[in-house]
């Protein structure tokens, strides 16, 4: 038999829920207002404690609620920061499953793609995400298995919150950990994203694809390409997350296609040149746009690239060489629609002649000495010194270091560039000294 005091309890919750059953919209509001400010950070026996246990008949309303008018937004940010109340209590696994068992998850992936609902709304469904992903594995697989991934990365790439996109990025790591079922597909989600024209979502993907490499342990056949593109922003702080992937990603086998993607960039192809040339030729003016056309953002960025790269670690800058490097370098170093280029190119260059006297060498020939004179005195401010005769010679340089290596035989001129070496890395750079013979022939 209840007692008076505990009868009193079921009086006062029955009489909120009819009151929240017959409230309208305004109300509603008032409510939820109410329930927010006093119940924030409470554990799931205090929720119980309050609602005389029967706090999940509070939680159905509000999810049913939620399926019902999400589509309209109506109160749609407050109906979620209330059920996230639940589910991120303390001890709140049995809100989570009821939650979950009316298709919770479906409903918030759905709030994600519809465009009429604001931002704020969507912040909260994506933290309502994360709780649940965090409860651990089998509902990381749910959120993956009910098309989640699809639905969290197009969000990011549309969204326009800086601070919304930072909470997915969140999520998608959340998802990437502890969920070996499905972290290939949160990573190849990933890179998915990394051609969308937002520069916080090229960013935040950029950061967690290191993130998902590292856990994964293997590369997806598409990686080169994607992040050899992005590297045609203007946005320096994407740039800078695409070095820092590169700098992770040539520890795995698109070593040798990330190499050779970097050195090509060096020397826009001959069609998106002509290209140029063509729309140069109808509009003269499109020759002020030179400095964020993206096959000279990707020359610089390259350049940029290959110099991190050389001075982190030798046997890359060796690698380098075989791959005409110091020619691509060097031309670049003659782009004069884009001084950026020059300069970056020129720094890099400085890099190789420091540590290989066989580069400088062929670098002092294939400038002329006044020019290399130039060069030596100050590398980084050298473009502003060239005159159009200089910039032909090294736009048209016909350096070949991986020639001149050749005509000494392959152990010779590797000991000549760097004295003894293990015997795996001797026979790791004659591969690509044989490869370049063949691609000769």
């Amino acid at each position: 038999m209840t007692s008076i005091k505990e009868q009193a309890a079921i009086s006062r919750l029955l009489s909120f829920l009819q009151e929240w059953d017959n409230a309208g919209k305004v109300a509603r509001s008032h409510i939820l207002d109410k329930f927010i400010e006093t119940n924030r950070g409470k554990t799931a026996p205090e929720l119980e404690q309050e609602f005389s246990q029967g706090a999940s008949l509070f939680l159905v309303r509000l999810t049913t609620s939620l399926r019902i008018t999400y589509v309209t937004d109506s109160c749609l940010e407050k109906l979620l920061r209330s059920i996230g109340i639940f589910l991120s209590a303390v001890s709140s696994n049995r809100y989570l499953i009821e939650f979950l068992e009316v298709g919770g998850v479906l409903t918030l992936l759905e709030i994600l793609g519809l465009e009429k609902i604001k931002e704020e709304a969507k912040k909260e469904s994506v933290k309502l995400l994360q709780v649940i992903a965090n409860s651990g594995r089998t509902y990381k697989e749910l959120i993956c298995e009910s098309y989640g991934v699809r639905s969290i990365a197009e969000f990011l790439a549309k969204s326009k919150s800086e601070e919304t996109q930072e909470e997915v990025q969140v999520l998608l790591d959340s998802l990437v950990h502890g969920n070996p079922k499905y972290q290939n597909q949160v990573y190849k989600g990933l890179i998915a994203l990394l051609p969308c024209e937002s520069p916080k979502a090229q960013q935040l993907s950029l950061q967690t694809i290191r993130t998902a490499q590292s856990i994964i342990g293997t590369t997806h056949p598409s990686i080169v390409d994607c992040v050899l593109k992005v590297l045609g922003t203007m946005h320096l702080e994407v740039q800078y997350e695409a070095i820092e992937l590169i700098k992770d990603l040539v520890g795995y086998d698109v070593r040798q296609a990330l190499l050779k993607g970097l050195v090509a960039l060096l020397i826009p192809s001959v069609k998106e040149t002509s290209k140029l040339q063509a729309k140069i030729l109808s509009d003269p003016s499109v020759l002020q746009l030179a400095p964020s056309l993206p096959m000279f953002l990707q020359q610089a960025a390259a350049a940029k690239a290959i110099g991190v790269l050389a001075r982190n670690d030798m046997s890359i800058a060796e690698e380098l060489l075989y791959l005409h490097v110091v020619h691509g370098l060097m031309a670049a170093m003659g782009n004069m629609d884009h001084s950026n280029s020059q300069r970056l190119a020129s720094l890099t260059l400085e890099c190789f002649v420091q540590m290989f006297p066989l580069v400088a060498e062929h670098v002092r020939k294939g400038m002329g000495e006044e020019l290399y004179q130039l060069f030596l005195s100050n590398a980084e401010d050298l473009y502003m010194k060239l005159d159009s005769i200089q910039a032909d010679i090294l736009a048209a340089n016909k350096v070949n270091i991986t020639k001149a290596l050749r005509l000494h035989g392959g152990s010779y001129s590797m000991n000549i560039l760097y004295g003894s070496h293990d015997s795996a890395q001797m026979a790791y750079l004659t591969h690509f000294e044989k490869e370049d013979v063949e691609s000769k022939e």
